[in-house]
């Protein structure tokens, strides 16, 4: 990707050398011209933190709720969110795209189908269970003599896991947060569904370098290296964070 990104295209589409004969930056420049990149980027940005954010919100209430209190119907809710982890993710394609373009009629207005905010509410089911999952095996590693003891200093329950029991997880949170960003980014199949031209996303704007006359190889490794660098970075980044949270939270 690295010695094709830095080719002329004619160079490109001949024999395979891994060190350009005539190497030149101006594919990194042409990306953005040739398709907007930009657009795409920012879509990818929004979609993904937006998911990353609410799925880590409700998976930090949801596994404090099923490590903490016992209430009727808890092992079902907890089956039913693990249970969701069995199935290929391609079954839920037909089922999602009827519900929103079901609601979308009744609305009288686009609000899931093809936008961002639908897209938003997929990326959801995808990282959400796991998310609950592994924060609740996370908590039960967190003694609850934190959470009385922060009860009897006046704190309320939503006040002992804000100020006592997060801080403790902290690493937990992170593992979430890195996985849900992570499996988001990268998805192809629903955002080639549920995205139009407006919303596309990165992994679908790549394949419009490809076109009926050419295909533009090396602007196709460059965008592809500018795709990977941010998620790369931020792994690399929080990676011990991630490997702490997946491991405790999985012995947990």
């Amino acid at each position: 990707m690295l010695s094709s990104s830095v080719k002329p295209l004619g160079e490109v589409q001949g024999a395979f050398t891994w060190w350009p004969k005539h190497p030149t930056l101006q594919p990194f420049i042409d990306i953005w011209s040739t398709v907007p990149l930009a657009r795409y980027f920012m879509n990818s940005l929004i979609v993904c933190v937006s998911a990353t954010v609410l799925s880590v919100i409700v998976a930090i209430f949801a596994g404090y709720a099923i490590s903490r209190y016992r209430f009727f119907g808890r092992r079902v809710f907890t089956g039913a969110v693990l249970s969701t982890q069995m199935f290929p993710g391609i079954l839920f394609l037909l089922p999602l795209f009827l519900i929103f373009v079901n609601i979308d009629k009744f609305l009288g207005f686009t609000l899931l189908y093809q936008t961002r905010v639908g897209l938003i509410i997929t990326y959801l089911t995808f990282s959400l269970p796991f998310s609950i999952w592994m924060l609740a095996g996370y908590f039960d590693g967190i003694p609850r003599d934190l959470d009385e003891a922060a009860r009897v200093d006046g704190t309320t329950a939503i006040g002992a896991l804000l100020r006592v029991v997060l801080p403790a997880a902290r690493p937990g949170v992170i593992a979430v947060a890195v996985y849900s960003f992570m499996t988001s980014w990268g998805e192809l199949l629903f955002a080639a569904q549920m995205t139009n031209s407006s919303t596309k996303t990165l992994s679908i704007g790549l394949q419009n370098y490809s076109t009926q006359i050419n295909v533009y190889w090396n602007q196709v490794m460059a965008a592809s290296l500018v795709v990977s660098v941010p998620i790369v970075i931020a792994f690399l980044l929080l990676q011990r964070y991630l490997v702490a949270g997946l491991t405790a939270g999985a012995v947990k």
